[in-house]
């Protein structure tokens, strides 16, 4: 999709395209993110920060005058709006070590979205998933208040999405349909890595599996229909969950991610075996020095390095790369899955390019690729801009697998 913002800033452009996509489940308002970007010195982290922050600011103080007079609802859609626009605030603030504005806003964007949570009918239910002598954030929808069993979605997202922001990209969407939802946030992703230091673990099967022992708790959970949808990162987490934990009924890749490693030796000269030593040696002076060259040249590459250190917990750029290559479904891993498996495609991905057929063509499961296409909109990575179209087509197939509202 042609750059409408910030022509010369590719990465400031896909993060205000993804601010845009939660126009359509009540994330954001066109003109908000217009004018707020239109205050943004591109590239500059600081003038993202300032700006965002100050709309968020704008818009969560008129929810609580809404709150305040009884306006429910404005309230409720003023409080996400804000939420949506405090997680951006604080997007590009992570690095090692992390700026210290970064609990501020992303505490406002928890608090800001609890606030609208309470606001629904029925409210959407913060929740702590039992986790390794601690807990996991998350949220639990309901699609009605008889407690009936339905079929049901957890959802996390990858990177550096949100618990939060789930609602924007696919909670509400599948509430809207009939599914109970749990939303949550694993280790390395925001809430646990905020306040407990969590890291990303690669056998993400050991998070899934007290999530899914979490949920065949609650009764309105069917639990022979119980489905995981991973965003981004997460294309490659969700399937590698679903290879060792079997009571999953399907599992949903968006996008589908194979090998996280082919990131981190694809600059690197020579066979991917020496690129890994050189990644995991002691010792690997010139490969520090062009990882130094890349961080200076490459904004993007700057941000992904600096924010792959604070959510796996490493202190280089060669550490974080090294740790990058355990995050695989090579070796035998994704043939072990057997749910019916849906793995996501975007024509113009420019994070994965090549790596969903790779993951569709190793399954050997029940599968389906499913292509997203620039024409419809839909080409870049998890498909913002289109994601009415984007959920319609992959709840139709989950529907479909589940035989959702079929006898």
């Amino acid at each position: 999709m042609k750059q409408l913002l910030f022509p010369n800033n590719t990465q400031f452009w896909y993060e205000t395209l993804r601010s845009m996509s939660h126009i359509a489940y009540g994330g954001a308002d066109f003109g908000e993110v217009v004018t707020t970007c239109a205050r943004i010195t591109e590239g500059d982290y600081d003038s993202w920060h300032t700006e965002w922050l100050a709309t968020a600011d704008r818009v969560s103080g008129e929810a609580e005058k809404a709150l305040e007079a009884g306006h429910r609802i404005s309230a409720r859609d003023g409080f996400l709006r804000a939420s949506n626009y405090y997680r951006s605030a604080e997007f590009f603030l992570h690095g090692h070590p992390c700026d210290p504005r970064h609990d501020h806003a992303y505490d406002r964007s928890v608090a800001c979205f609890r606030a609208a949570a309470a606001l629904f009918t029925p409210v959407i239910e913060p929740v702590a998933i039992p986790y390794e002598g601690t807990t996991l954030p998350g949220y639990l929808y309901r699609a009605d208040t008889t407690g009936t069993p339905r079929p049901t979605l957890i959802m996390h997202s990858g990177f550096d999405g949100t618990a939060e922001e789930l609602h924007f990209s696919g909670a509400l969407a599948a509430v809207e349909r009939g599914y109970t939802v749990l939303t949550f946030d694993g280790p390395g992703q925001p809430g646990p890595r905020h306040h407990q230091g969590l890291v990303f673990r690669p056998d993400w099967e050991h998070v899934i599996t007290p999530v899914v022992d979490f949920a065949e708790s609650l009764p309105e959970v069917d639990n022979s229909r119980i489905a995981l949808f991973g965003s981004s990162m997460g294309g490659v987490l969700a399937p590698r969950a679903a290879a060792f934990e079997h009571r999953l009924a399907a599992v949903i890749a968006v996008d589908g991610v194979f090998d996280l490693g082919q990131i981190s030796v694809r600059n690197i000269p020579g066979a991917r075996e020496e690129a890994e030593r050189l990644l995991r040696a002691a010792d690997a002076p010139e490969l520090d020095a062009a990882f130094d060259r890349l961080i200076a040249q490459d904004a993007t590459a700057r941000w992904a390095i600096n924010h792959g250190m604070y959510v796996l917990g490493v202190d280089t750029p060669r550490a974080f790369s090294a740790a990058y290559l355990d995050y695989t479904l090579d070796h035998g891993v994704a043939e072990l899955i057997r749910c019916p498996t849906l793995v996501c495609d975007a024509a113009e991905d420019e994070f994965f390019k090549g790596q969903p057929e790779q993951l569709h063509d190793r399954l050997t499961c029940p599968k389906t690729l499913m292509l997203f296409t620039a024409e419809e909109g839909a080409g870049a990575h998890c498909h913002p801009g289109a994601m009415r179209l984007a959920l319609a087509r992959i709840y139709d197939w989950l529907d479909d697998t589940l035989a959702v509202g079929k006898a």
